[in-house]
């Protein structure tokens, strides 16, 4: 097959692209700021005891400086009016604040890099929407009041990790006839699950539910992963397979929305991500790691869980207050960015670009930008879709129905004494 020439503008950004994919594969910010193994026993022991403290965690040295110096050369050499070169000059510098943070894990100088990257839990959503946090408190506050004899026998029931490995395994091998992911068992991981491009990991001691099972397929499996693989399907820009701290809120608010279009999201969920956004604003507000613990313990967690929700918060920080990894603040304010992205599709006739969110790991500014690119055959579309996003009729009925409902005021309708509508 005779290779394609590409235009010289774009070979000369995909060249640039090639060398930032180079230095950004080793700035691996979650792989650097997780705690060693053991930290989870030593703590709840002495705790049980009376005597814990907030743990204080040894971080590996990183000198990132070549990688930075080569990132500011290529925002140099980029051409700030082309679409990759905006791209371009948006990440390189992205992934050098990621890489200076790294450098500086355990200190006091992490969370203003935290705070460029992933944002606060006080600002506010798009839209002029309330803030994240206020978000969170009401999802807190509905699960709070639902009363637990509503669940289902079967939303009750828990699988295993080694159970639910197969029955991933299973699913993901049908939908892809063929082994593409592997699914694996990892003790030392700190979420529940966690997604790269051709593995899942599932915390071997935990346990899960049908919910977790259809999150985790949804979430982690047709978003993180597909993207990835997609990513690596690119020709021009490789680093579409690499996860950002840039991409994280987009990444995280399409996996959520996945979530919620295809009913795998509970109210449970709703409220494990609003806690972890409250946790962060009351470390940011001064809470130290034994605060935030005994903050899930009585929101309804086990210390197990409580450990790990805690240890999410102080990663890369120290942990006796006034600081926090912010990334769980991305949740909730990726997930209204999405869904707005999504409406906003639908009303300008652009649902085009939903499907190419998928081409690659990107924001929701970077899949207008590519738009062109797409067109020109420059960025391939996506090779796997999830399945609710081939069903586009399903995906244009939903969005349509939810564009008009947000016309009706629930508080002119509802009576003081309850909801009274003649049918």
């Amino acid at each position: 097959m005779a290779t394609v020439e590409l235009p010289a503008d774009v070979a000369h950004h995909a060249a640039l692209d090639a060398r930032m994919v180079r230095v950004a594969r080793d700035i691996r910010v979650l792989a650097l700021v997780s705690w060693p193994a053991g930290e989870e026993a030593k703590f709840l022991a002495d705790y049980a005891a009376g005597t814990a403290r907030p743990p204080v965690i040894a971080y590996p040295k990183s000198d990132f400086r070549e990688a930075r110096r080569e990132l500011e050369a290529i925002v140099r050499e980029a051409d700030p009016q082309h679409p990759l070169g905006q791209y371009l000059i948006d990440s390189a510098r992205n992934w050098g604040t990621a890489a200076l943070m790294c450098e500086e894990l355990g200190t006091t100088r992490v969370l203003a890099h935290s705070k460029e990257l992933y944002g606060t839990p006080n600002e506010t959503l798009p839209g002029n929407g309330p803030t994240a946090r206020e978000a969170a408190q009401h999802f807190i506050s509905i699960a709070d009041e639902l009363d637990a004899g509503l669940l289902s026998p079967s939303e009750t029931i828990r699988i295993s990790a080694t159970a639910l490995r197969l029955q991933l395994q299973n699913d993901l091998d049908d939908f892809f006839n063929k082994r593409v992911i592997e699914v694996e068992l990892d003790p030392d991981l700190i979420a529940k699950a966690a997604a790269g491009a051709t593995r899942i990991r599932l915390r071997a001691s935990a346990n899960f539910s049908q919910y977790d099972r259809d999150q985790l397929l949804n979430h982690e499996a047709f978003v993180h992963s597909i993207t990835a693989l997609n990513g690596r399907e690119q020709p021009v820009l490789s680093s579409l397979s690499l996860s950002s701290p840039r991409t994280t809120a987009t990444q995280e608010g399409l996996a959520t929305f996945a979530e919620q279009i295809t009913g795998s999201i509970d109210i449970g969920r709703m409220k494990r991500i609003s806690l972890r956004i409250e946790a962060v604003a009351r470390a940011l507000d001064g809470a130290d790691f034994i605060d935030v613990f005994r903050y899930f313990v009585e929101s309804g967690q086990t210390p197990q869980e409580s450990f790990s929700s805690a240890q999410r918060i102080f990663r890369g920080v120290p942990t006796t207050g006034g600081h926090a990894f912010t990334k769980d603040t991305v949740y909730v304010r990726g997930l209204v960015g999405v869904h707005t992205f999504f409406r906003w599709a639908l009303r300008n006739r652009k649902l085009a670009l939903c499907r190419y969110l998928f081409a690659g790991k990107m924001t929701l500014a970077d899949v207008q930008r590519f738009e062109p690119l797409f067109e020109s055959g420059a960025l391939l579309p996506p090779r796997w879709m999830p399945p609710w996003l081939t069903r586009i009729n399903g995906l244009a009925g939903m969005l349509a129905f939810s564009l008009f409902a947000n016309r009706i005021r629930l508080d002119s309708i509802a009576d003081e004494g309850g909801f009274l509508l003649d049918f």
